[in-house]
This record gives C-alpha cells, sequence and structure tokens, in this order.
C-alpha cells in the first residue's frame, strides 16, 4: 500500500483583487504573523515602500499565533480600515 500525504484540497475560485495604479495616498495595513523574524521582514519592507511612496497612514497589526488563521474579525478590521495590505512570513 502506497500512502499519498498530498490529501484532497477543496477550495473556492476567487478572483484576484485588480492592482493599484499607485499607493501613493493610500492607506498600507501590515499584518504580523508572529514568526520569528517576520516583523523585521515586514518593517523593512514597509519602509522601503515608504521610501518610494507616500502612503496617507501605515497602521500595524497582529495575529494570536503564526500557525492560525487571522480570526475574520481582524481580517474585516484591516479590509475596513485599509486600501492595500502587506503580509509576509520570514524564517
Amino acid at each position: 500500500m502506497i500512502y499519498d500525504p498530498r490529501g484532497v484540497v477543496h477550495a473556492e475560485h476567487r478572483e484576484i483583487a485588480p492592482r493599484v495604479g499607485s499607493a501613493a495616498g493610500l492607506r498600507l495595513g501590515v499584518l504580523d504573523n508572529t514568526k520569528w523574524n517576520g516583523w523585521r521582514v515586514l518593517e523593512r519592507t514597509a519602509a522601503i515602500l515608504g521610501e518610494q511612496t507616500p502612503f496617507a497612514s501605515v497602521t500595524r497589526y497582529k495575529k494570536e499565533s503564526f500557525s492560525v488563521n487571522a480570526e475574520p474579525e481582524l481580517i474585516a478590521r484591516i479590509v475596513a480600515e485599509n486600501d492595500v495590505a502587506l503580509v509576509g512570513i520570514g524564517d
């Protein structure tokens, strides 16, 4: 018997959000996923982006744990309070 560890993933198809022409003047949300070096990567990336693009605001958020999805309430808050979001991981 051979075990296939890939399993089956059932996912709903969603269209990719349209890209913005310019981020100038937009509100940037930064989501820290609590990985060990994730915040360093996000802070540096946000700083580089900020040098190139004058954001109207930069708001930081934090997940409870990197091993679980962000709570729906947190995602809704990020969507409501920002125009674009920066997320990522760094180990």
